[in-house]
């Protein structure tokens, strides 16, 4: 399921984050769903427990996943509405880039059919 890239400049602790992210978008992962134990995805992918760690506790400091003592690390009930509003805060960055896009020559119309073209 998770897997890490050694090489990459992203560090490990945040391709775990950006990988479940991910699995929650593409329905892999659902409300009220446990994610893998440290050790268990310790053993899955290799990295230092602290790492995984990290990671979830960011993941919990983004309402992502709700720890529950003794019982592990479980996905948001509200995990629709969090991704939701984290994707809505990208709107400008999206504006941006469209408006960088148009300035150098590409069509408004050809933004809209990718965009359409979207599935």
């Amino acid at each position: 399921m998770y897997t890490v890239d050694m090489q990459s400049r992203t560090p490990v602790f945040e391709q775990i984050i950006l990988q479940t992210e991910e699995f929650v978008r593409a329905g892999i992962l659902r409300p009220g769903d446990k994610l893998p134990s440290i050790r268990e995805l310790t053993g899955m992918i290799g990295v230092n427990p602290n790492t995984i760690a990290k990671a979830y506790a960011e993941l919990d400091r983004r309402g992502i996943t709700v720890s529950v003592t003794g019982k592990g690390c479980f996905i948001a009930n509200n995990i629709s509405e969090i991704m939701k509003s984290a994707a809505q805060k990208r709107i400008p960055e999206f504006e941006k880039l469209a408006k960088e896009l148009i300035d150098s020559g590409i069509d408004k119309s050809e933004l809209i059919e990718r965009i359409k073209s979207i599935k």
